[in-house]
């Protein structure tokens, strides 16, 4: 297959899910069953991936494929020169893995909601409003430019506004839709102001323009401060869209949207987008950059890891879960270990889409259930969604031949890694409990909503299996969960790995002065030998070597710990989890009120906002409407006065003069008699009046 006809099919693999959006939401009402036209394009759209993907992987291997053409040429800007912006494909090793995750989740998402939504007064809409998510998140796996992923980025934050607050009628919807938007704009304006950072240095968009010209020397404004500006408010739009602290609030809110749209959000679209930016522009980041990116993500991970632990709606659980696992990706791109970031979110993917479908499925049987003190006993009512989430679950505890084994085992590996080589030791310190926390919660999850006894009877006895539509997607997740997918490589048996063998490390791009010590080559003879790729020192390389048991092991103890307290607790019920929760009351109300950020939000950033907003509606309304009232009185009483002088003194003037001509003219009219007679007279008075005044000589 030719790389022009692989940018066409991938041109159509973008473009099938507007088409759909497109069709269905024009004609939905008018054609029964117009949905399913959807759910036929995202069946289309996820086989012509699986296409792209075996070719570019088993053909191209490791080279780049790119399409693009001018979009707006300026010629030559003052101050700027010559300025042409790009539209444009990319096609690399990690476009086509996360184009087979987006089209295969996306795909399960429509099918699972088939069933799911049935009934719903705007079904045909739902479907409409999916097809242009996918679309959307598409556009920014695709995209070669900054400007083109922007434009997406925006989109799906469009598309995330409509999903969520779907059931808009709900105030709690609307308002979680609302929040997930303006909060997302915050990291944007973040992600906007980097972006023109870059721009007005470079002239252009385009991601490997960019970064060729960062590598030869070319750095912003000269300085290294400015790089580091740079990597940060771009990643800004990663701490909006993938819910990093301190903006991680809209997620679990985003749960009052339809729980299947929780599902496409947390998997494959919206939060994946921000840990995909997040590796695409690695290769810019400076040491500085990297240590605030791996604080954002253990923060992140730790905080959400916490609050998960008591609560008690189970899509709140799993949007907690998403959040701290998000952390997870954000910390080993920060500590430098890109890869197993990228590994962990397709692994995470497949499973936490299994996850919350498996909630949905629940939820569904249960008569929209959420509360998982209300549960329990499900495990005999429903066995497919019990073992397919049984599945997923010991998949994010990080449990061996499950696939959040591998990934996890790299993530906690590096940060080892990075706290030996930088002495930043409180990050492996946060990875590790963090790791002992996911499997406690989630345990505890998988406990009180499937076994023992049911605790609310009534809905317990109507319980039952979910339909096959919704079952499928369920065992096709828990398959994708397995390890077996991710450690031989189909293609190359002999190269190792998938995800270690096609996720190749990236040029080195940003000059060596501003990155770690470990990500430095060990000598300019090996720089040059690699044509300048990233090298880690053989300090690194050994630190590896000795940090990948370690790492390993504790993890899995700490696995093992987390599940098997969980299993005291809630299943054997040696330990008492509300004696405990009432000696630690202060603890638990801090955990299960979300540390009370969104309380700590209201009070400042929503208090101050609405302060300020006040002010100026009282500068408003006081004095610029003030002015402009004034500036309106003014006007009148001059126009007033206008008026009177022009009526009594200038028309006043022009009448008088016309009166005064008009008078005398009908005096002297007097005098015009015709007769000779007369005037003769008038000659003669007249010279008898000058005798008298004027007498002559």
């Amino acid at each position: 297959m030719s790389e022009s006809l692989l940018i066409n099919i991938s041109i159509v693999i973008l473009f099938l899910p507007l088409l759909g959006f497109t069709t269905v939401i024009f004609f939905g009402k008018k054609i029964p069953k117009l949905y399913m036209f959807e759910v036929a394009v995202l069946g289309l759209t996820l086989l012509l991936s699986i296409i792209v993907a075996y070719v570019k992987l088993s053909i191209y291997d490791t080279k780049d494929i790119i399409a693009a053409f001018t979009w707006i040429s300026m010629g030559n800007a003052p101050a700027l020169g010559g300025i042409n912006i790009e539209l444009g494909f990319k096609i690399d090793n990690i476009t086509v893995i996360m184009l087979f995750v987006v089209n295969l989740i996306s795909f399960l998402v429509h099918v699972f909601s088939i069933e799911y939504m049935r009934g719903d007064k705007r079904y045909t809409r739902y479907f409409a409003y999916l097809g242009i998510f996918t679309f959307s998140m598409l556009g920014i796996v695709l995209t070669h430019n900054l400007l083109m992923m922007y434009i997406f980025w925006e989109l799906v934050g469009l598309s995330s506004y409509l999903l969520i607050g779907f059931w808009y009628e709900k105030k709690s919807a609307s308002d979680a839709a609302k929040k997930a938007f303006i909060v997302n704009r915050i990291g944007d304006i973040g992600m906007f102001l980097g972006i023109l950072i870059l721009f007005t240095q470079y002239h252009t968009f385009t991601f490997d323009a960019i970064y060729e010209q960062i590598a030869a020397g070319n750095i912003p404004f000269g300085s290294n401060a400015w790089l580091t500006a740079a990597g940060i408010l771009i990643f800004m739009g990663a701490v909006g869209k993938s819910a990093q602290f301190p903006l991680h609030v809209w997620l679990p809110d985003a749960m009052e949207g339809p729980t299947p749209v929780s599902a496409l959000i947390h998997a494959a679209t919206m939060v994946a987008a921000g840990v995909y930016l997040a590796v695409r522009i690695f290769v810019m980041l400076t040491a500085d950059a990297m240590l605030v990116i791996a604080v954002v993500g253990a923060v992140t991970a730790l905080v959400a890891a916490t609050i998960a632990l008591t609560q008690n709606d189970i899509k709140k659980v799993l949007a907690y879960s998403t959040v701290s696992q998000l952390g997870y990706m954000v910390m080993s791109i920060g500590v430098g270990a890109y890869a197993f970031a990228f590994f962990h979110l397709v692994t995470h993917a497949f499973f936490k889409a299994c996850l919350f479908l498996g909630s949905g499925s629940v939820i569904h049987s249960m008569h929209h259930e959420q509360d998982i003190r209300n549960m329990g006993g499900l495990k005999k009512k429903m066995p497919i969604t019990y073992y397919t989430f049984l599945i997923s679950s010991l998949a994010i505890s990080g449990v061996p031949l499950f696939s959040g084994f591998l990934s996890k085992d790299g993530i906690l590996a590096g940060t080892l890694v990075f706290g030996k080589l930088t002495g930043h030791w409180l990050i492996p310190i946060i990875g590790f409990a963090v790791a002992g926390l996911t499997a406690f919660y989630m345990f505890r999850l998988v406990i009180m909503t499937f076994h023992g006894e049911p605790r609310d009877h009534h809905k317990y006895d109507h319980a039952h299996e979910s339909p096959f539509v919704m079952a499928a997607p369920l065992v096709v997740l828990a398959v994708l969960s397995v390890f077996i997918w991710y450690t031989p490589n189909p293609i190359n048996p002999s190269a190792g790995w998938v995800i270690g063998d096609w996720i190749k490390t990236p040029a080195q791009v940003t000059p060596l002065e501003t990155r770690y010590e470990f990500m430095k080559p060990s000598s300019e003879a090996a720089k040059a030998e690699v044509h300048g790729e990233v090298i880690h020192s053989v300090e690194y390389t050994e630190t590896m070597h000795w940090a990948h048991y370690p790492a390993m092991f504790l993890s899995l103890f700490l696995a093992g710990l987390g599940i098997l307290v969980a299993f005291l607790f809630y299943q054997w019920k040696k330990l008492n989890a509300d004696k405990l929760a009432e000696k630690l009351q202060g603890l638990y109300k801090f955990s299960l009120n979300k540390w009370f950020l969104d309380e700590l939000y209201d009070l400042t950033a929503i208090a101050g906002t609405l302060r300020f907003s006040s002010i100026l509606a009282w500068f408003d309304n006081t004095i610029v409407d003030g002015i402009v009232n004034g500036s309106a009185t003014v006007t009148r009483f001059t126009s007033r006065m206008s008026n009177w002088f022009d009526t009594y003194i200038v028309d006043g003037a022009v009448n008088f003069s016309a009166f005064l001509s008009g008078f005398v003219g009908l005096s002297f009219r007097r005098l015009q008699t015709g007769k000779v007679q007369t005037y003769i007279v008038f000659v003669v008075f007249a010279i008898i009046i000058l005798l008298m005044f004027f007498k002559p000589f």
